[in-house]
């Protein structure tokens, strides 16, 4: 047994579990009644309309006649999903794995395409949400419902729990990477151009796609992501089988697996988060970003890719799971 697998083979042993209920910590039910969340009109405005937008152009799009252009935005989709799964969730927010330079670059270009938060924002937010999962202190915290754990807590001001944990949360380590640095610097540029500028263009400019459906694919790709990432936060902590920790909230969502690349596997996620697959996995059953890291391992762009050991995960299955792991 490797020194890692010792140590996890102890926090294995007292893995966390649900939030205790108190009668000073408010449930589901009495948390509304007991704090009132001011919202942030512009967002909400903002996020409605865009997905109004979207399903618009989601029912009118023509699909048979506009072929290229659907494909086009299935790629560049796949692209966004593949940097936020491979790049800021499993590279920068749990360091599962280490990234050479080449990769490294495109890793942040293909985030710079899903078009979501600035990275430091997004690996606090993530690293708090583990570090304080179903807490007032999670950014997304599902005990607040479905609505607010997928979209909600972005149309809104941060519960002040949140606030006071998170500067908690030191990210300085993102900041010894060069790219990211860079990213950083330049983000509003590079979103722009990679999430919107970039794949309008294409379509418009290469096989003459009118430019009103070159923006409707855009918008509709780019809503489509964002709701692929936040299932991870909403559908999979609450719907699915707890194999390897029944006493905490995230569950095994295949559907989430099959949208997000490989990421709705959460229990398992949320039991060992150093594991570079975010699964466990004999082959490549729904995830994709795994698929991919393992590729770019064998030319050594990716390496000390982290994963705990067949013996300390049949443990964890056997004092913690809920029966249901085949």
């Amino acid at each position: 047994m490797t020194a890692l697998d010792r140590v996890s083979t102890k926090l294995a042993e007292t893995l966390p579990h649900a939030p205790k209920t108190t009668p000073t910590q408010p449930t589901t039910q009495f948390f509304w009644k007991t704090y009132k969340t001011p919202l942030i009109w512009i967002n909400v405005i903002g996020i409605f309309l865009i997905h109004l937008t979207a399903l618009i152009g989601f029912i009118t799009f023509p699909y048979l006649y506009h072929k290229k252009t659907f494909v086009w935005c299935f790629f560049v989709g796949w692209a966004g999903g593949f940097g936020v799964t491979a790049g800021a969730h499993r590279l920068w927010s749990h360091k599962s794995y280490k990234a050479k330079l080449p990769l490294r670059i495109i890793l942040i270009l293909t985030y710079a395409t899903a078009g979501q938060n600035r990275l430091r924002e997004w690996v606090r937010d993530h690293r708090g949400h583990h570090k304080f999962s179903e807490t007032d202190a999670d950014p997304h915290n599902a005990n607040r419902g479905f609505f607010f754990a997928h979209v909600g807590w972005l149309m809104m001001k941060k519960h002040p729990e949140v606030l006071k944990k998170g500067k908690q949360i030191d990210c300085s380590d993102l900041f010894e990477d060069s790219v990211v640095v860079f990213f950083e610097k330049y983000f509003w540029p590079l979103k722009l151009f990679f999430c919107f500028i970039f794949p309008t263009a294409v379509p418009y400019l290469v096989w003459n796609e009118s430019l009103y459906w070159s923006v409707m694919s855009t918008i509709a790709r780019y809503v489509s992501g964002l709701n692929f990432t936040w299932l991870v936060n909403s559908a999979a902590h609450m719907f699915g089988n707890k194999p390897y920790n029944r006493k905490i909230q995230p569950a095994e969502n295949l559907l989430v697996s099959l949208l997000a690349m490989g990421e709705g596997w959460h229990n398992y996620h949320h039991t060992f988060p150093w594991d570079y697959k975010a699964a466990e996995l004999g082959n490549y059953r729904v995830n994709g970003t795994t698929l991919l890291l393992d590729a770019f391992a064998k030319i050594g762009w990716a390496y000390d890719l982290k994963s705990p050991s067949r013996e300390l995960v049949q443990k964890v299955i056997l004092n913690n799971g809920d029966g249901s792991h085949r």
